[in-house]
């Protein structure tokens, strides 16, 4: 499929539908809150905490985007490591014959993981709004959604609601 991905159902309905196009009344709604699973990588769960706030602040992380929030972050640390390897050895080493003459020159294996890891982390980003591109496309009520959950309470007890 082509194109932008569809903007959930809520973010919809907090920007009026400027397309007029009928709203998904049956879609899940996330609940729960993400939690940083144990077995992260240190690195994973420095990036975890990095950013989870404000994707929960924005209403983009809930229970169900665990996995894929974890996957995103467990890239971004096997990523670091591959990146620091290479900053640390060099992109490539030296293959020797039994006589000691030049053989070859290999890429080291953190060369290519690198390139998968990144490749990861760009779909994930994508999903997350990470990107200028992909923050672009993500639209939400930042007066409804900086509101601490106890002024919240307190706003709705005052209310009577």
């Amino acid at each position: 499929m082509r194109g932008a991905k569809p903007k959930p159902t809520h973010l919809k309905e907090v920007n009026g539908n400027p397309g007029k196009r009928k709203l998904n009344k049956n879609e899940p709604k996330a609940k729960g809150e993400a939690r940083c699973p144990e077995w992260l990588h240190p690195d994973a769960k420095k990036e975890w905490k990095r950013l989870s706030a404000e994707l929960k602040r924005l209403g983009l992380l809930s229970l169900m985007d665990t996995a894929a929030f974890a996957g995103y972050c467990q890239s971004y640390a096997m990523y670091r490591h591959c990146v620091e390897y290479v900053n640390e050895h060099g992109p490539t080493y030296k293959v020797y014959d039994q006589n000691g003459d030049l053989k070859m020159v290999r890429a080291y294996p953190e060369v290519a993981q690198s390139d998968r890891h990144l490749a990861n982390i760009r779909a994930f980003a994508a999903e997350f709004g990470f990107t200028p591109s992909s923050r672009g496309r993500i639209e939400v009520d930042t007066l409804k959604n900086t509101e601490s959950p106890m002024a919240e309470y307190m706003r709705k007890k005052k209310n009577g609601t």
